[in-house]
């Protein structure tokens, strides 16, 4: 009999696990002793906080980022075919959401492991469900090119198909590139176009506006460094080609 793979979302602020995370998902955490991890300093301290049922040094801590190769997924998932619950723990937010671990849970659905998403905070929908913009129709595109005219004309395309589909188009971007991103938006797109921008999700310092991009020019908030969630949707059939 396998083990069951739990994904365990982290919080995406640094303000106290118990407002982000309920008391039985906690509970779940600490009963597992071998973990997934993207990167093992930052999974100790949540388990820590966690206070897990195990001591640090009992934890089995296996790491999976950008950089592990696919050939690595089986001995990943040992520990599960003998037997043991192990957890996918992501850096912040939910495992395999703009975050590793979508094909090693694909390897575990072709394997019969059961897998189990523990509720938790996404910076994604929680975005979405604060923005006021279209929740019926949605799609998350990850992160934009870094380059300024390929950036430019992604865009410009994802206005159109915003408009064409009247879908609201969802990105993200590294923090110090925020602003950069922030001011092409204004820049490329139309008047009429609205903006999302939900920074700091579930801070203190929690920042969430939605303006047409007329609104947001000569006003724009700094958001340098600051973990940003981007949402866009289109209204005028006037959009803007970019050349």
């Amino acid at each position: 009999m396998t083990g069951t793979l739990y994904l365990i979302p982290a919080p995406i602020s640094e303000e106290q696990i118990a407002s982000v995370l309920p008391s039985a998902v906690q509970q779940k955490i600490a009963e597992i002793s071998c973990f997934i991890v993207e990167r093992p300093k930052t999974a100790r301290q949540f388990l820590r906080h966690i206070e897990t049922h195990h001591s640090l040094q009992e934890l089995q801590l296996r790491t999976l980022d950008e950089h592990t190769p696919s050939n690595h997924f089986q001995e990943l998932l040992k520990p599960l075919m003998n037997g043991f619950d192990v957890g996918l723990l992501s850096e912040a937010g939910c495992p395999a959401v703009a975050d590793p671990g979508a094909d090693l849970i694909r390897l575990a659905h072709q394997k019969n492991i059961p897998v189990v998403p523990l509720v938790g905070p996404s910076s994604i929908l929680l975005a979405l469900m604060a923005s006021g913009l279209n929740g019926q129709c949605f799609a998350f595109h990850g992160y934009l090119p870094i380059e300024s005219s390929l950036r430019a004309k992604k865009i410009c395309e994802l206005e159109k198909l915003s408009n064409e589909l009247k879908q609201t188009q969802i990105f993200i971007e590294a923090p110090y590139r925020n602003q950069k991103l922030f001011d092409d938006l204004v820049k490329v797109c139309s008047d009429t176009t609205d903006l999302c921008i939900a920074s700091h999700l579930t801070a203190a310092t929690e920042m969430i506006a939605t303006k047409s991009i007329r609104e947001w020019r000569g006003n724009l908030p700094n958001i340098n460094k600051i973990p940003t969630i981007f949402l866009l949707l289109a209204h005028s059939h006037s959009i803007r080609k970019y050349s």
